[in-house]
């Protein structure tokens, strides 16, 4: 039976593509626990931030073994594939890819065998802003490519080149030379390791089970598997757990800059992140929203699920009722199987219906995450219209996305961002709403409780903590040909990256024992 390709059908048209969540990683060191299934439980805890691919590494002291495949993680995994993964540590990833396309050489963890005969496996979240010169450094070192066409491998790479020291020692050597966002987990036979860039972009927690320790892209997954948080892995911070316990070290001064938008849209709701429940800001984000643009309107309604807290908030905030307003098919976005043309035209009718008996006759407020092309937006307010709305008023609970990211979120290129060609009220005209308004950036940040020198705001605000380089190739393609090629921060210029292909390879399994021999079963 051919396996699916990694393109979900929340890709309703694939040429118009929405905002695509970071990656999600999980680790686990926990002797007499079954590591594989708590990893996936963990990933699937994670699903919302990839679901393009997954894979889950296991060592049980003498041997590395890898398995993944394009999927979610309900597709890659079954019971007799978790069963066969056995040991005491394990890590795992759900990927979105940031940099390389959607391909089964793309998936992670990835692996590779050091000169002396330890293997290494390694997951990442994030996305690095200087992996051409990586890789142009590994070539000039006969450091030899996998085939894989994404930052992760070639980290992975550079950690098994140094065979003369440990894996904690090339972590420290190699770590302070990476430029972007990553939070890794990484292992090799006996130790489960954690690191953080810097400036702490992407989440990264740690969490204590009874026999052993979890690290995680954020607390939720510590949840689902019975963990107790502890704390964030510190930007800068490279973590090591084996059977002498955990030990820390510093490879880099912290200067966090801690990712805006994760408050928004991608973190889940029941997640904290600097001590800071999401759900709690969302709401928060909504009664600010609601006093920064107010509107006289009889429902206030969610665009489902992610801007359900903020639509709270903004009901609360302006005293307006709250209610449903549009349902979504639950299971849209867990197939592979791709909309006809005829469906495909319907568009997001295959996500969202309107609940014509509540807007009937009234002045709506639709809240919303986020504006990146505006098509859902434009498709949702006709819709309500038709199912007869007299009015629809349109609230974002973020400020409008003007700039792409190159720190592990992959919005659409700046040329195609709705933002920013037009003003405010240019985007209400384009979308068919009444009126249109964002929260600020102020209220937004505000709404976080973080100052906002601890914040990185580069998608609202152009200002990219981690410096970009001039002039070199960047993007998501980078080593597949296909570049972005930045002068500034502020360039105008994108060239759109190219459709994503699927591969028809079978899961990898890893040889144990230390060999660099892959084989598909």
């Amino acid at each position: 039976m051919p396996r699916g390709d990694g393109r979900l059908s929340h890709d309703l048209d694939p040429q118009r593509p929405g905002p695509q969540d970071a990656c999600g990683v999980f680790g686990v060191w926990a002797p007499g626990e079954e590591v594989a299934k708590l990893t996936y439980f963990g990933l699937y805890a994670l699903q919302h931030r990839g679901q393009e691919a997954a894979g889950i590494a296991v060592s049980d002291g003498s041997g590395v073994v890898v398995y993944k495949d394009l999927g979610l993680v309900a597709q890659v995994f079954d019971e007799p594939t978790l069963a066969s993964l056995r040991g005491y540590l394990a890590i795992g990833h759900a990927r979105y890819s940031t940099t390389g396309g959607s391909t089964w050489e793309n998936a992670q963890p990835t692996i590779r065998a050091t000169p002396a005969g330890t293997t290494i496996a390694l997951a990442h979240n994030g996305n690095l802003v200087n992996t051409a010169q990586l890789a142009r450094d590994a070539a000039e070192r006969g450091i030899e490519s996998d085939g894989a066409t994404s930052d992760t491998p070639l980290v992975t790479a550079l950690l098994a080149s140094r065979p003369d020291i440990s894996v904690e020692a090339a972590a420290l050597e190699v770590l302070p030379t990476l430029r972007g966002a990553f939070s890794f987990v990484f292992m090799d036979e006996t130790t489960l390791y954690a690191a953080r860039d810097a400036h702490g972009v992407r989440p990264l927690v740690l969490g204590r089970m009874e026999r052993g320790w979890v690290v995680a892209s954020e607390s939720a997954a510590l949840d689902i598997v019975g963990a107790s948080f502890v704390r964030e892995v510190e930007p800068g911070e490279l973590i090591a757990i084996d059977e002498h316990g955990l030990r820390s070290s510093r490879f880099a001064v912290p200067e966090p800059k801690g990712c805006l938008f994760e408050y928004v849209y991608i973190a889940r709701p029941d997640t904290a992140i600097a001590g800071r429940n999401i759900y709690a800001a969302r709401v928060e984000i909504g009664r600010r929203l609601a006093k920064e643009h107010p509107v006289e309107a009889d429902l206030v309604i969610p665009v489902p699920e992610s801007g359900t807290p903020a639509a709270i908030g903004y009901a609360e905030g302006s005293g307006i009722t709250y209610g449903a307003g549009l349902m979504k098919n639950p299971y849209v976005g867990r197939t592979f199987i791709q909309p006809s043309q005829t469906l495909r035209q319907l568009g997001i009718r295959l996500k969202l219906n309107p609940l014509r008996d509540n807007v009937r006759g009234k002045r709506v407020v639709v809240v919303d995450d986020s504006i990146v092309r505006g098509n859902t937006q434009r498709a949702i307010v006709r819709m309500l219209r038709e199912a007869g709305a007299l009015e629809v008023h349109v609230r974002i609970s973020s400020p409008p996305v003007t700039w792409p990211c190159f720190y592990g979120i992959d919005f659409a290129t700046r040329a195609e961002l709705l933002a920013n060609g037009l003003d405010v009220e240019g985007i209400r005209r384009s979308i068919g709403a009444d009126t249109l308004g964002y929260v600020s950036l102020t209220g937004l940040i505000a709404a976080t409780e973080q100052p906002k020198t601890r914040l990185c705001r580069a998608c609202f605000d152009g200002e990219y903590p981690i410096e970009l380089p001039a002039g070199n190739l960047i993007g998501k393609h980078v080593l597949e040909g296909v570049d972005k090629r930045v002068a500034t921060p502020a360039a105008d210029q994108y060239e759109a990256g190219a459709e994503r292909s699927g591969s028809g390879n079978q899961p990898l399994v890893a040889s144990p024992g230390g060999s660099d021999a892959l084989h598909r079963p």
